[in-house]
């Protein structure tokens, strides 16, 4: 298991991003949340299996069609127990 907190900036905002994320996230048994930061990025924070963690990842250095992702700032951090994944605001 991998826990992590990710930072994603660009044009990540008003294009889907965070129910996109949690759709992906949802199918490769990640668990944690997303949202919109007030500086215009996206936060994540989200745990699950290694193989399915880097997917993950791999799918927010693009983000849905719509978006535009300059940067992705992964940390890792120690685990965390998510239940489920969700959007918040």
């Amino acid at each position: 298991m991998r826990s992590v907190k990710i930072k994603i900036t660009g044009r990540v905002q008003g294009v889907g991003f965070r129910y996109h994320t949690m759709h992906i996230a949802m199918a490769n048994n990640i668990c944690g949340f997303v949202r919109n930061m007030p500086d215009g990025t996206v936060y994540i924070e989200a745990s699950g299996p290694d193989d399915e963690m880097e997917l993950f990842i791999e799918w927010c250095r693009n983000g849905p069609k719509w978006a535009f992702v300059d940067n992705v700032e992964v940390i890792t951090i120690p685990e965390k127990p998510f239940l489920g994944f969700t959007v918040k605001s």
